[in-house]
């Protein structure tokens, strides 16, 4: 932990005061490598960008640089499963998807094999553009009968997920956040599990449903509300598939209103899920969902692009009180 400094998350565009976690993802494995040996690592020449050097550093015999090769990243680890290896393949969340998808599908999860993908630079956490921002990988990837899919908020959570993630047998794939990791999940109360949403904050008004680094911006929008007489709830659901469709029903349906918070496009990922989870369930309240449009992102600063689809503090705020029909 960096002790008593503190910074904006990624994409932030007001300061909150919160500890950060240096690489909290390479930390945690490197943890588990120490327990448990047949956990290995894996990148695509992404090692120092996923955050995987300190398992490497502990652990060099057990770590592999398989070079720019995407589906060669996850050929390689679906046949170290099947030598009774635990991989955790690292690269960037939109090279494993776009390029090694068919592999996702059929080396791992067709074959049930205990491979998980560690997914970098997700949604709107880089400035560049269309070829590196993972923007439709949750929706590619809940599609795939058999595969876990996880979106961790903070760093308390992505250490927490990624014990949970080695203990479950079967393929995952899950997002990361590196380097300064903001803490926002307090560790002594939080517990993460695999399909599980938690209620953060009770609300009447507009029940706010959040999954990853959304879920910070949703709990300090939340508080902004409350302060204009808006009671809003907050509910985080960090696994995207299995999806907690009867806590997501049964939250929604106290509160008058709902916004979906996702660093993701709103099509397909957790506003979709939403969505279908209320109209199955017969709950009918007025719903906005902030996100990515539907549109490649251009270039620029990761502040400027959030502020630009609405998906800061204030812009997740201001679609709670559409949602309301409040104005002024």
């Amino acid at each position: 932990m960096t002790g008593p400094v503190y910074s904006k998350a990624m994409g932030q565009d007001e300061i909150v005061d919160r500890p950060t976690v240096d690489a909290p993802f390479g930390r945690a494995l490197a943890d588990l490598g120490a327990e448990r040996p047949e956990i290995v690592g894996l990148t695509a020449d992404l090692g120092k960008y996923t955050d995987i050097h300190p398992f490497r550093d502990r652990f060099p015999h057990r770590f592999f640089n398989v070079g720019m090769a995407e589906q060669n990243l996850i050929a390689v680890a679906a046949g170290l499963a099947k030598t009774s290896h635990v991989p955790f393949a690292t690269t960037y969340g939109v090279f494993a998807t776009r390029r090694a998808y068919d592999f996702i599908a059929i080396a791992c999860a067709h074959s049930a094999a205990n491979v998980k993908i560690m997914a970098g630079l997700p949604g709107l956490t880089t400035g560049y553009g269309g070829t590196h921002q993972a923007i439709e990988d949750l929706a590619l990837m809940r599609m795939i009968p058999g595969l876990t899919v996880i979106d961790p908020c903070d760093a308390t959570e992505i250490a927490q997920a990624s014990r949970a993630v080695a203990d479950h047998d079967g393929p995952v794939y899950m997002r990361l956040l590196r380097g300064q990791v903001p803490r926002v999940l307090d560790p002594d109360k939080y517990r993460f599990e695999i399909g599980r949403a938690a209620i953060l904050r009770e609300g009447s008004d507009v029940a706010l449903v959040s999954t990853g680094l959304m879920t910070e911006r949703a709990v300090d929008a939340a508080a902004m509300l409350r302060r204009e007489g808006i009671s809003a709830g907050v509910l985080h659901v960090p696994t995207l598939k299995p999806f907690d469709a009867q806590a997501v029903a049964a939250f929604c349906g106290r509160a008058a209103a709902v916004v979906t918070a996702e660093n993701h496009v709103t099509r397909g990922g957790l506003g979709s899920q939403v969505a279908e989870a209320l109209f199955d369930a017969g709950v009918m309240r007025p719903m906005r969902r902030v996100g990515i449009g539907d549109a490649f992102v251009e270039l620029g600063a990761v502040s400027t692009l959030f502020d630009r689809a609405g998906m800061g503090t204030a812009g997740i705020a201001a679609s709670a009180r559409q949602a309301l029909g409040v104005t002024g």
